[in-house]
């Protein structure tokens, strides 16, 4: 095991290599997404949001001009089954390591659901709507699920879901079989009705992306140790435990693709962790311009948006998230928006439907700071202007911050554990 990153120094280089410092803010939206390997998408104001609080001139026209006009980032199921945003390269590795393993599961799935709703014979059914779904985009361009429903008749098979349940529903299969040819990658996200919804159209892989997501020379233990190095340059030092959860793989797998990327073991608080083979930590000549995190970073706060990768990219939380502020997520391990001072979680906030943003400190917070974090509060309202949203994996206080007064924001927030 060579040397020890204190959790001091594991919040210094998470403001640095996360671009949580004024200083390190950029306008390369690409650059935005490499540092932070991906971003998440599932909730779509996650990835505006956290990539805009990271810009010198934020701006949602600049951030889509990425996405959709340059197609610099693409978005796609990946690890977890989790919704991402990252460039083609890493869209690719992440494809092998973590996507194509998805098919398989949900092809079976789709098909018991077929002849569960009477499709004598599924299978068939099944392949013969992929193609015609493929054919469809090829010939009309992106298009919402519901355009294509209703362009492609033999698709609107009804698939009758839960029945005799109280919760029994009905949805269209083409629906289904649009997620199964995102898993497959033959089709991609393309431009949502706006940037706070999920409601995407979506376009022929090959059409949208030369060459499409699916590399076939790229071997799942290849893709693998390739993403585990990824990880680890921007999230190191980190547990066998985070790198499992984070990827969404198996022991084994994890344990593979650690060794495959030759990852250096390194002493961290209550136990032991993992830095990448090339971290400046192990010797800063690597990478002269960049200390790494050596030394500790001057005082910082930031408000991020929730599932923001820096508050989600740990599954060992207890060096950021101290044990005051653990109703910042829900009960599942989902982080709402959330307050950081110093590399730590220390409130949370929400927008209400009239466009206030409410705060909530779970820990005394000094006031010096407090002033910086309603500055920080000012930056964000600002970028937001007069759009509403909803967030869709709140931690547990978001209902109750937005369910009672509270108090404005320059004021001292009240004792830890009650809502301010």
């Amino acid at each position: 095991m060579t040397g020890t990153i204190t959790d001091e120094l594991r919040r210094a280089r998470l403001a640095r290599r996360h671009r949580l410092l004024p200083e390190l803010r950029t306008d390369d939206v690409v650059r935005i997404a490499e540092d932070l390997v991906a971003l998440h998408s599932t909730d779509p104001v996650t990835a505006m949001l956290s990539v805009m609080l990271r810009m010198r001139h934020p701006s949602v026209a600049a951030v889509e001009d990425v996405i959709y006009r340059r197609r610099e980032l693409i978005r796609h199921h990946a690890m977890r089954r989790t919704l991402w945003v990252a460039t083609p390269q890493t869209t690719r590795v992440m494809h092998a390591a973590a996507t194509r393993k998805l098919v398989g599961p949900e092809r079976r799935r789709t098909i018991g659901m077929l002849a569960d709703s009477g499709v004598a014979e599924p299978e068939v059914w099944l392949d013969t709507a992929r193609e015609l779904i493929i054919d469809d985009l090829r010939r009309n361009g992106p298009s919402t699920a519901r355009e294509i429903g209703r362009r492609v008749d033999a698709v609107r098979q009804p698939l009758r879901l839960a029945e005799g349940k109280s919760y029994a529903a009905v949805q269209g299969a083409h629906s289904r079989v649009i997620t199964l040819l995102g898993f497959e990658g033959r089709i991609l996200r393309a431009r949502p009705t706006s940037w706070i919804t999920g409601a995407y159209a979506y376009a022929d892989a090959e059409q949208w992306l030369p060459g499409g997501v699916d590399d076939p020379a790229l071997t799942e233990q290849e893709a693998a140790a390739r993403l585990a190095g990824a990880y680890l340059r921007r999230f190191g030092p980190v547990t066998t435990t985070d790198l499992q959860w984070w990827a969404g793989w198996t022991l084994g797998l994890t344990r593979k693709a650690l060794a495959a990327c030759a990852a250096v073991e390194v002493a961290v608080a209550g136990g032991s962790g993992w830095l990448a083979a090339d971290d400046p930590a192990l010797d800063p000549g690597l990478d002269p311009g960049f200390d790494g995190g050596l030394d500790p970073a001057e005082p910082w706060v930031a408000v991020l948006p929730g599932l923001d990768p820096s508050t989600m990219g740990w599954k060992q939380r207890s060096w950021y998230l101290p044990e005051s502020s653990a109703e910042a997520f829900d009960s599942v391990g989902n982080g709402g928006p959330t307050i950081w001072v110093d590399g730590r979680i220390v409130g949370a906030w929400a927008q209400n439907r009239e466009g206030e943003i409410y705060l909530h400190y779970f820990e005394q917070v000094p006031a010096r700071r407090r002033r910086e974090v309603d500055d920080m509060v000012d930056e964000l309202r600002a970028m937001i202007g007069e759009t509403r949203f909803s967030v869709r994996f709140p931690g547990d206080v978001h209902a109750r911050l937005l369910g009672q007064p509270i108090r404005r924001l320059r004021k001292q927030p009240p004792a830890v554990g009650g809502a301010g």
